[in-house]
């Protein structure tokens, strides 16, 4: 008699192992599914979009991607929530009690824990409102980055050290999207006042048409070489101001190489990025006995460094 127990009791065993193999096998299969439906219908909503002419596919691909990312973290979890919920009662668990619970957590949560409400709903309406997605360029608070995840209840930006900076989405007060739709390089070139500032406008147009010629930057500049002309009078320098447009992101590529290339035209041009009138402030601080002990000390320097006769 205890024998049959005892088999009837591992076939028991045997059969809510099987069970509980095959619901995990069935949630696994139904997260490939889902990612897999997600990323095919973001490729088609994406296409679709750009068929209909509503954005450009850069800005439409970051926002799907958005989207379908955080409507998979949510299936996910709903589905992986109800495997181990049937899980528990395969082993015997009684799950009713864990579902009024979390009934009256979910209550508590509601009257307590506003933050976390007022993060969620802050999620939801960046998502809504397409103000910032995934991969973007941003300042949120004050704290710049590349936004690297977009959650219900954190953003989360990575800073140029690698820092990562996370912000509850209720908390989020003031928030710059450096790459929406386009983005600016802004020059601002402090030239000396004997430099002619008509040259130094030409040769800046000269050389932002040669950049927009060449690849791989023609295929990212979305218009000429904006001048403002002199920005500002300084007490050491003509300040002139430029911006030219770009697609997103790739103001900072554009912006570094007509940086170089400006270093470069204007020297040879004889155009004085480097103001010689800065030196001159620093003379009247010096004494003459500060004057003497420097020449005093060049002195010393030179006759150790020359040559032995």
């Amino acid at each position: 008699m205890s024998i049959r127990t005892d088999f009837l009791h591992l076939d028991v065993f045997l059969v809510n192992a099987i069970r509980i193999a095959v619901i995990l096998v069935f949630a696994y299969v139904g997260t490939l599914i889902v990612s897999r439906l997600l990323r095919g219908v973001r490729k088609y909503t994406v296409k679709m979009m750009l068929r209909a002419g509503g954005g450009n596919e850069i800005e439409l691909e970051k926002r799907a991607n958005t989207i379908s990312g955080l409507t998979r973290k949510a299936l996910l979890v709903l589905i992986w929530t109800i495997a181990w919920l049937m899980i528990l009662k395969e082993m015997n668990f009684d799950v009713r009690p864990l579902l009024a619970g979390a009934g009256v957590i979910g209550v508590a949560i509601g009257f307590g824990a506003q933050n976390i409400v007022k993060d969620v709903l802050g999620g939801l309406f960046l998502m809504l409102e397409n103000q910032i997605r995934v991969n973007d360029i941003a300042v949120i608070n004050g704290k710049g980055g590349l936004v690297e995840e977009i959650n219900l209840r954190t953003t989360v930006l990575r800073g140029e050290d690698g820092a990562a900076h996370i912000f509850p989405n209720g908390s989020i007060q003031s928030l710059s999207n450096l790459t929406r739709e386009f983005s600016y390089y802004v020059f601002s070139l402090g030239i000396s006042y004997q430099s002619d500032t008509d040259q130094a406008v030409a040769v800046l147009k000269e050389l932002a048409d040669a950049l927009a010629d060449e690849e791989p930057y023609r295929s990212v500049i979305l218009a000429p070489l904006e001048i403002w002309g002199v920005d500002q009078l300084s007490n050491s320098a003509v300040v002139l101001k430029a911006r030219i447009k770009t697609l997103p992101s790739q103001q900072w590529v554009v912006g570094r190489e007509m940086n170089r290339r400006i270093k470069m035209r204007f020297g040879e041009a004889h155009i004085d990025l480097t103001p010689s009138s800065q030196l001159v402030y620093l003379l009247p601080q010096i004494s003459p006995e500060q004057r003497e002990q420097i020449k005093q000390a060049v002195r010393e320097v030179l006759k150790e460094a020359s040559p032995a006769r």
